[in-house]
């Protein structure tokens, strides 16, 4: 997308890692002028280093829907990164139709919202949320594009100091796929598309270029880091029963184990140069994505 856009542009949830690349990414690669950046977050000192930088910083909190429109005056164009509440089912859904109700209350005309592969119909116990929002921003009078983000490379640290210090990764994904991507790339393509001037309603799926088995990983984790990890297939409700022993709520864990079932249904494997299209570059590849973080890694 060589075309920008004039308008203000707003990023919702911009003090978490996905808001900062966005935000680094409108400001370095896009070159999109400070002052017409508006940026919120429930707490507006964490975003402190880009308020120096010219953005205008807001708080904003979805659970207090009266004043979200508030926040969002002004901006015309809104990225809308989904939120990360997982505590009860349609919590995460409610904080996204109070965003949209407010975008539209404040005049916003277009979103960009970070979906997920697949959302319909999907084992993954948190895609309602997303296909909902979709189907939200469908029924709006806004124009939306939506980013359908495969899972980060970055997922891998959520679990990697168990794998390391025990050798083993116990996995219900069986043979699927996962065409992981880099967080980073990820908030490069959603400052292109915000920054952008496209109007259209448009539905991007965003994957790495390769496609890879919890096994590959498993070596290729394994060779990055010296230590060895064996894959051990486990069933579906083994895995839930090991998180709970491990200390996690049933719930939580339950959530968890549905990206296994996910992954094994093959609903995360597609490939697709839609990253291409939208940024004008390949995005990075998990080895050398491995290779930059070894000493993390490796611990």
């Amino acid at each position: 997308m060589s075309t920008k856009t004039q308008q203000p542009i707003l990023v919702t949830g911009a003090s978490g890692h996905l808001g900062r690349s966005v935000l680094k990414h409108l400001l370095e690669t896009e070159k999109f002028p400070p002052g017409k950046i508006t940026a919120t977050t429930r707490n507006v000192s964490a975003l402190a280093d880009f308020a120096a930088r010219g953005i205008t910083i807001r708080q904003a909190d979805f659970e207090d829907a009266a004043s979200l429109a508030a926040a969002f005056a002004g901006s015309k164009r809104l990225l809308l990164i989904s939120t990360d509440t997982l505590d009860r089912p349609g919590h995460r859904l409610q904080q996204h139709r109070n965003a949209i109700a407010a975008a539209v209350k404040a005049g916003v005309e277009h979103i960009v919202y970070t979906s997920m592969p697949n959302p319909e119909n999907s084992p993954l116990l948190i895609a309602p949320d997303h296909a909902e929002t979709e189907h939200a921003l469908a029924a709006s009078p806004l124009t939306s594009i939506i980013l359908r983000n495969n899972w980060y490379f970055e997922n891998l640290f959520l679990g990697l100091p168990q794998y390391l210090a025990s050798g083993l990764w116990y996995s219900a994904s069986g043979d699927g796929r996962i065409a992981h991507i880099a967080r980073d790339d990820l908030g490069r393509a959603a400052a292109a598309a915000l920054a952008s001037a496209d109007t259209g309603n448009r539905i991007y799926n965003l994957t790495g270029r390769k496609a890879y088995s919890t096994e590959e990983i498993a070596r290729l984790v394994s060779a990055t880091a010296g230590k060895p990890i064996q894959v051990v297939p486990v069933p579906v409700e083994a895995l839930i029963q090991g998180m709970i022993q491990a200390g996690m709520p049933e719930g939580l864990a339950t959530i968890f184990a549905s990206f296994d079932t996910n992954t094994a249904a093959g609903r995360v494997a597609d490939i697709t140069d839609d990253f291409l299209k939208l940024t004008g570059v390949h995005p990075q590849d998990y080895q050398d994505w491995l290779a930059a973080n070894r000493a993390n890694i490796a611990g």
